[in-house]
């Protein structure tokens, strides 16, 4: 149901209005007034004479028949797969030539690349030197960084290879002096403080389990010590001997002497032996000890930081390298962008078809094709239409579109062709509405596109064609006119024809543009008033049936089944 509200307001309103809004008014009126002219004369064709007669009497009778529900929606045809050619040239682009609208569009053209367009690329040329520079230069960049990533590389493995060696040799040094075992238990003992210190008294405890040099250095002490001792034994009996001589007046006081002088020599030996071990012990076995022991502890200290030092240095080179290779991608992808912008100023045929202007298919455009026009980046400028399969695309009112399913038959008129029908089907509808008119905001309709059966040549994109779609069939119903029924306090009903008329309440079912089903309140052959009274107020309902007049007020409310 559609309320259709008329509100009468007072003279000094009306004056207020704008010019504009009064001129809309007016041409709103004589639409509607051509608008009512034609559907009376539709109705009086499909009535005929008796159809005639009751219009002349403003009386219909119910009729019983067959009753076709079918919506008719005018639209422009198009092709159902068209090719849109559109600018991919970024920012805006100058159009240097471009075919005739119009033209023909052969498969030997598409074959041979014909040009439809031709875009200014002029400015996009003079950045292509530019370019290229920068990608040597990056290229250059990327070469030299390649090489000291690599030459790294090299240097890290030589480096580490030296500091392993210096480890290794270094623990060498330190079992040499002390004997594998006990530097193991040495190591071991220090573990990875740097700055513990080692008790190398332990060692001498058991001065057997020593190796290396530090264990022959002991024992040629100790021998030193005891060939000293075996010569001041020796030297002292040679003494005891000599002063029994010498006391006997066998031996001189120089041979005395001698003896004593051999007895304090070694016994100066012996006592020099011992110091010597004696030194040994306090002081240079523990400080050649420690100082190997050190040598080796730095040497794997050196090499944690030749590793450290190697991986900082490697991941200097790899990000200078990642860098420069990021570079190289940007530079050749401008590179290939800007050749494909130049390219992109030159549209050849893509399919076979006829040459439209999209500002030709549209009403509303930012910009006209044609030389010397700028094109923003996506703009459509050609369309090439595919006439092999054609379509009717119309906006069907919202109090439709649910009854609207695919595949539903659809009979299609071309205003171009008056004498030819053809037939086709629902291929899709819109899941959301479009507002008809910004006018009248309020009234929603579904974009819906019907194909048309076969292919036709002459059928051109843009021609006007009037569809009639069939939604349902109703087979010996009973119906009138839709403005034979009115709704009065939200109760469908007809007034029948008699002294006074008749109000009743009535059912109604579907309904196309002229007639609606009654399924209940009225008979076969029942004449109903083809203007209903306008005013509803229950009391004056005989006086307006008798008389015809219709009283004057501020507001008249007129609600008709459309």
């Amino acid at each position: 149901m559609i309320k259709v509200q008329m509100t009468t307001r007072e003279g000094n309103k009306a004056d207020e209005r704008p010019a504009f809004s009064r001129l809309m008014l007016l041409v709103f009126i004589c639409i509607a007034a051509v608008a009512s002219i034609g559907i009376l004369a539709l109705f009086n064709k499909k009535q005929g004479d008796s159809g005639s007669s009751s219009l002349s009497t403003g009386l219909f009778a119910v009729k019983r028949g067959d009753l076709t529900i079918s919506v008719t929606e005018s639209g422009s045809i198009k092709a159902v797969n068209t090719k849109d050619i559109k600018s991919q040239v970024e920012g805006r682009a100058t159009i240097v030539s471009i075919v005739p609208e119009g033209t023909m569009i052969t498969a030997e053209d598409v074959n041979d690349g014909r040009i439809l367009v031709e875009l200014d690329s002029s400015e996009l040329k003079e950045q292509l030197s530019q370019r290229e520079i920068e990608l040597t230069s990056a290229e250059a960049s990327y070469t030299d960084a390649n090489e000291s990533y690599l030459i790294q590389v090299k240097q890290n493995e030589s480096d580490i290879t030296a500091a392993e060696l210096k480890m290794k040799f270094a623990l060498m040094d330190l079992q040499k002096y002390i004997g594998e075992s006990i530097a193991k238990t040495v190591i071991e003992r220090c573990g990875s403080d740097p700055n513990s210190s080692l008790d190398t008294s332990f060692l001498l405890e058991d001065s057997s389990s020593l190796g290396g040099s530090a264990s022959r250095q002991l024992k040629v002490l100790r021998n030193d010590i005891l060939l000293a001792q075996g010569q001041l034994e020796k030297a002292t009996d040679v003494l005891e001997g000599t002063q029994k001589l010498h006391d006997a007046n066998y031996a001189s006081d120089l041979d005395l002497m001698s003896a004593r002088l051999d007895v304090d020599r070694f016994r100066i030996q012996t006592e020099s032996a011992e110091e010597a071990l004696n030194l040994y012990q306090l002081y240079d076995f523990p400080k050649e000890t420690e100082k190997f022991l050190s040598d080796y502890r730095e040497a794997a200290r050196e090499l944690d930081r030749t590793n450290a030092r190697a991986r900082a240095q490697l991941a200097q080179a790899k990000a200078k390298l990642a860098s420069a290779k990021s570079t190289l991608d940007t530079q050749n992808r401008r590179l290939k962008k800007l050749h494909e912008q130049i390219e992109a100023c030159t549209i050849r045929a893509p399919a076979v078809g006829q040459v439209v202007y999209w500002s030709s298919t549209e009403r509303w455009v930012r910009t006209k094709i044609e030389q010397g026009a700028e094109i923003p980046e996506g703009y459509k400028i050609i369309t090439i239409p595919d006439a092999s399969e054609m379509k009717v695309e119309v906006k069907i009112h919202e109090t439709w579109i649910d009854r609207i399913e695919p595949n539903q038959p659809a009979d299609i008129r071309v205003e171009a062709f008056p004498d030819k029908t053809f037939t086709g089907r629902v291929l899709k509808k819109a899941p959301l509405a479009d507002a008809e008119d910004w006018l009248n905001p309020d009234l929603k309709v579904y974009a819906t596109d019907i194909g048309i059966d076969g292919t036709h040549d002459y059928l051109k994109t843009g021609m006007t064609g009037k569809v009639t779609i069939v939604i349902d069939k109703l087979p010996d119903v009973l119906y009138v006119p839709i403005q034979s029924v009115v709704t009065i306090e939200d109760k469908k009903v007809c007034y029948v024809a008699g002294s006074p008329a008749q109000k009743r309440e009535v059912e109604t079912g579907l309904f196309n543009d002229n007639f609606v089903q009654i399924k209940s309140g009225l008979t076969e052959g029942e004449k109903v008033l083809l203007n209903p009274p306008k005013w509803t107020e229950p009391e004056k309902t005989a006086e307006l049936a008798e008389t015809g007049s219709e009283p004057v007020k501020e507001q008249t409310e007129v609600q008709a089944v459309q």
